[in-house]
């Protein structure tokens, strides 16, 4: 049959969706390349949160009336199950926890046949490295959907993983919802799980994903050692959520601004170069204006990269839902707030790069026929020329934005 795999979310999501894809080659189903063509769609959801489960709800209404047959996976798939059987009944649904068994499942019902091998050819791939994490933060649902920390094998990553350089893959992003804390359960670490990677020789580029700061402090030194490979960039997403330790306490994120700033000291001391990004929530319950506050001088303290600005939503089952909750006018207005500061603070940063030529490699295309080109510390840079993806180039900026460059580039 013919299949289509429709992800949303996170990185691992869509990494993990890539997973499911293989799998389906593997019992001999036809991927195609839209659901309009499909028989089958694999509906990989995301729930984290409120408009963007009403989106999941509407997507499987609109492929209900389209007569396709649908796989649930994804995190909806755990926590609201019941939603997704009420909208889709008859339909395989699919959590995390039960990848195993997913190709048992699928051919049970829909069959197989010859395995189909089907040639790479995307510039970017995606490894999820674990399942779950070792937090217990009072806002998050994800936590409900992947449970406790599972870590993937270092020899599966690496099979995997070098395969993906040999098929000509020339940027892995390294996924998990903490990476900080992969390995913990299986005695090793990050750091010794890159230094692994690295073994394979070639050109390429490895990207770190999301950890957060408690899971990152334990490991910081043999994360950082990483760094001093070009090949590795020097790039880390390292999500604060508020700038109020009060916040931060109500959150059950077990660290306080401060000791966010240390571990940030730390890693610009060795790397100055390191590009920060961070995500903050805008109207956590019982916020006050002086948490706000907090949060607004965190931003311009902090001088990231890049800041992913969240207004709060309730989740329910969460310690979260039940707290009295901060006016919705409230919440928007402090979140503008935190987006504009963010945005003035993103130029100004970005200003300073102004010029500057840097060693890139190009990765993606946009709408209007431009490249986006991602230096050594994963700033992206967009080039309006014809460049072949997969290409290093020397990329020279020459204006910006807030939220990315603009250069030209001469081919080495």
């Amino acid at each position: 049959m013919r299949y289509f795999v429709e992800s949303y979310g996170c990185t691992m999501n869509y990494g993990e969706g890539e997973e499911l894809a293989e799998r389906m080659d593997a019992l001999g189903h036809i991927r195609v390349l839209s659901a309009d063509e499909a028989d089958i769609v694999i509906l990989n959801t995301c729930t984290v949160v409120d408009t963007t489960e009403k989106r999941m709800i509407k997507r499987m209404n609109e492929l209900k009336a389209a007569g396709k047959q649908v796989i649930v996976t994804g995190c909806m798939a755990k926590v609201q199950a019941g939603r997704v059987m009420v909208r889709l009944p008859g339909s395989l649904i699919i959590p995390p926890e039960d990848y195993d068994g997913f190709s048992d499942a699928v051919s049970k019902m829909y069959g197989c046949g010859t395995p189909i091998v089907q040639k790479r050819s995307p510039v970017t791939a995606i490894i999820p490295i674990a399942q779950g994490c070792r937090g217990n933060c009072t806002y998050c649902i994800t936590r409900f959907a992947r449970g406790t920390l599972r870590s993937y094998s270092p020899e599966g990553i690496k099979e995997r993983f070098d395969r993906f350089i040999d098929s000509g893959v020339k940027e892995v992003l390294i996924t998990a919802q903490d990476t900080g804390c992969y390995g913990r359960d299986i005695g090793t670490d990050l750091g010794d799980l890159i230094r692994k990677l690295l073994e394979k020789d070639g050109e390429y580029r490895i990207r770190i994903g999301m950890m957060n700061p408690n899971s990152l402090r334990p490991v910081l030194n043999s994360v950082l050692d990483v760094f001093e490979d070009e090949r590795i960039y020097r790039f880390l997403h390292i999500p604060v959520q508020s700038g109020s330790d009060h916040v931060l306490d109500m959150m059950s994120r077990h660290y306080t601004s401060e000791d966010f700033f240390s571990l940030i000291d730390a890693i610009r001391e060795r790397y100055p170069d390191m590009s920060i990004a961070t995500d903050l929530i805008s109207g956590f319950p019982g916020e006050s204006n002086e948490d706000h506050e907090e949060s607004v001088t965190l931003i311009r303290r902090l001088r990231a990269d890049t800041v992913n600005i969240t207004r709060f939503s309730p989740r329910p089952g969460t310690e979260a839902f039940g707290m009295p909750q901060i006016n919705g006018r409230i919440s928007k207005e402090r979140s503008t707030e935190l987006t504009e500061v963010k945005n003035a603070t993103e130029n100004d940063v970005n200003t300073n790069m102004i010029g500057r030529t840097y060693r890139a490699l190009v990765s993606e295309t946009s709408a209007d026929g431009s490249v986006i080109a991602r230096t050594g510390n994963y700033r992206p840079v967009v080039i309006k020329e014809d460049i072949p993806l997969g290409t290093f180039i020397d990329a020279t900026v020459t204006d910006c934005r807030p939220t990315y460059l603009l250069g030209k580039s001469t081919l080495f």
